[in-house]
């Protein structure tokens, strides 16, 4: 029998990663689909009257294998993927998409689902029951559950084509991203470079059978050398390399598969009786409506514009002073900020990286953890890894109860995309009088060790960590009945709340003091470092703000308007960046073909969410700040409102529940110092 669809009976119930073959996934998942769908029809040939129980429970908790299976699958394939693992996906994708719809196209079920829901307000649920009725209510309508049956058809086909597109998508992006090198063999184009980082290259290189020094466009080498390259035709390559992702007019060009998923993401739209793809998606937001993501957009924007003009003058003007630069571009943007920084705050990250051993900073966010929610984390090595990187831990509270396997994985490899996550590969849930336990990973592209140094992160690279562990606190917290509801499955534009927030501890002398040492000497970061780091965190940040906002304007400006008539990409995009641009555009680079947040991710329509969940975030903290950052009854609060809660009631009760009333915007203004605290 195929141990994918076998229950995992190892310590933890945990994924048997060295007994699983490429080759097991495709049958696996088609055997665990026929399952569900037997589960299903179990629902539908009931002839007792539809309850809470034989209905919205039974469905919930239908397709646990398979939900646990291609979690395995679409993990492995992010984080260890291979060509097998591309080619399944490929054919995987579109099997699930028709099902899923399956499902929500089930007459019979949805009638079933519809008389519950009906009788919503006779049937004494609770909160939890309410939301997940809702949500399974929703599930059916928004949809397609009423349409008519042609309508229906063609949005089978096109769910089908747009999961194979978001694939193709990011296999693109990997794929150029793994094409690329910046082969260096004079020593005199590693000027400016930290050492670790010239170690670090002569290791690629070395890996790669080549004399020399070779860069890539991953996080952990693509980042220094353009914030320390002092060559700038080398830097401006690495930046018009890395721009141009799926911008080449071959067979990795994303401009087509762009077009065609933001047009039929509008015509599903239309098709379920939506103005525009924005619309639908926000309809299950806290914003709501593409008007207030706008709103809040330009406000931020009104607000923060006025800084970060006067930033990017006084950038220009120092790189002018210094390198004679006249026209300041997108490739002497990192360069001259950490340049500047220096001379400021005379702190840069090569001051601070011997503080941030990799090993250190994991202990630091433990032990945070265990001061804030009494959690206690112990490394295993008696459970499977998907990779020899991996590190995995088991999970304790204060009173020595089991609440999570961890599974961290922190270096750049081929089969591993750029950037960082955190996702699970179990969910928690209560089934049977157990509450099942979830087992949650994080995934970075933190620099590797080298035969001299450990790994040292940045400062940049402690607040990702933090932000990730945010996340998986939110997942290893949960505390509810159902799986849809538990852990990080809350709306989009409340799910980076705990990421956000853990990141205010970098900034903390009594946080900073646990696990800030030097990797040789063990000296505690010295205190003048410490004020450095909080005086400088609102240095660039009007810059930074427009950054992100810009972002958030180029997904509303594909996903809150009709596309039907967009053409070309590239000029599309510019349009979308004309308010927040104040680097010269250069024709070569489109951002488009590699957003994967939202063409490959889950972020269309919600990118604004990361500034939104910011003003939680700022708004949050100040309460920590106002109490004290480790102050047990904040914690308490903010675990048992927020990190427990998962998605069981609507985020806005729950974050005023902990917070005591509703966020305010100035709380983020002020952190970032463009408005007087």
């Amino acid at each position: 029998m195929n141990i994918l669809n076998k229950n995992f009976s190892n310590k933890f119930n945990t994924a048997p990663f060295s007994e699983i073959e490429s080759s097991h996934f495709l049958p696996a998942i088609k055997s665990e689909i026929e399952k569900t769908r037997a589960e299903i029809n179990e629902i539908t040939a009931n002839e007792a009257t539809p309850d809470f129980s034989n209905t919205i429970e039974t469905l919930d908790f239908a397709g646990e294998q398979l939900d646990r299976i291609t979690s395995l699958f679409f993990n492995l394939n992010s984080a260890e993927t291979n060509d097998e693992i591309q080619k399944i996906a490929q054919e995987v994708s579109p099997l699930l998409s028709e099902f899923s719809n399956d499902i929500r196209l089930n007459k019979k079920l949805f009638e079933k689902v519809k008389f519950v829901y009906d009788l919503r307000e006779s049937l004494n649920l609770t909160e939890e029951q309410k939301t997940l009725l809702d949500k399974k209510y929703k599930n059916f309508s928004r949809n397609g559950a009423n349409l008519p049956d042609n309508k229906k058809n063609r949005l089978r086909e096109i769910d089908k084509e747009l999961s194979k597109l978001s694939l193709k998508f990011g296999e693109n992006v990997l794929a150029e991203t793994n094409k690329y090198e910046l082969h260096i063999t004079d020593k005199n184009n590693l000027s400016g470079l930290p050492e670790g980082i010239v170690e670090a290259a002569a290791a690629e290189a070395d890996s790669r059978k080549k004399e020399g020094w070779v860069f890539t466009l991953n996080y952990p080498s693509y980042i220094p050398f353009m914030t320390y390259a002092d060559n700038r035709e080398l830097r401006k390559k690495m930046h018009l390399a890395f721009s141009s992702k799926s911008f080449h007019n071959d067979n990795l060009d994303n401009r087509e598969i762009v077009l065609k998923i933001v047009k039929l993401r509008h015509e599903r739209a239309n098709l379920l009786g939506y103005k525009t793809h924005a619309h639908f998606i926000l309809e299950e937001r806290m914003a709501e409506t593409p008007e207030t993501v706008n709103n809040f957009l330009e406000d931020l924007l009104k607000k923060s514009k006025p800084a970060a003009e006067k930033e990017f003058a006084r950038l220009e003007k120092f790189a002018g002073e210094l390198h004679n630069i006249d026209t300041l571009q997108k490739w002497d943007a990192a360069f001259y900020t950490e340049k500047l920084k220096q001379k400021l705050f005379d702190l840069d990250d090569e001051k601070l990286k011997p503080y941030f051993k990799l090993e250190n900073v994991i202990n630091g966010v433990f032990e945070i953890s265990g001061k804030l929610y009494g959690l206690k984390f112990e490394e295993i090595n008696d459970i499977d890894k998907y990779h020899a990187d991996v590190k995995t831990y088991k999970v304790i509270n204060e009173a020595g109860e089991f609440i999570s396997v961890l599974y961290a994985d922190f270096h750049p490899r081929a089969g591993k995309r750029n950037g960082a996550w955190m996702t699970s590969y179990k969910h928690q849930y209560i089934k049977n009088d157990k509450n099942e336990r979830p087992h949650i990973s994080i995934v970075c592209n933190f620099t590797k060790p080298t035969p001299t140094k450990p790994s040292l992160l940045t400062f940049n690279e402690v607040t990702t960590l933090f932000h990730e562990f945010g996340h998986a606190l939110h997942g290893m917290l949960a505390n509810t009945t159902y799986p849809s509801l538990s852990g990080t499955s809350v709306y989009w534009d409340f799910v980076e709340l705990p990421s956000q927030v853990l990141e205010n501890w970098c900034y903390e002398q009594e946080a900073l003091e646990l696990f800030a040492r030097h990797y040789e000497t063990g000296e505690t970061i010295p205190m003048e470092y410490i004020k450095k780091i909080k005086d400088s965190s609102t240095f660039m940040q009007g810059l930074a703000t427009i950054r992100q906002i810009s972002f958030g304007l180029l997904d509303m400006n594909w996903h809150g308007i009709d596309p039907t008539n967009i053409n070309n990409v590239k000029e599309h995009e510019k349009l979308a960046f004309e308010k927040t641009d104040l680097y010269p555009d250069n024709p070569q680079t489109c951002m488009s073909t590699s957003f994967s947040h939202i063409f490959q991710g889950g972020y269309s329509a919600g990118y604004y969410s990361y500034k939104w969940a910011e003003v939680l975030d700022a708004d949050a903290f100040e309460l920590f700040k106002e109490k004290g950052v480790f102050n047990k009854e904040v914690a308490t609060k903010f675990k048992e409102n927020v990190l427990s809660k998962g998605g069981t009631e609507n985020p806005m009760e729950l974050y005023k529940r902990f917070r005591g009333k509703e966020p305010q915007p100035e709380a983020l203004l002020r952190r970032a110092g463009l408005i007087e605290k």
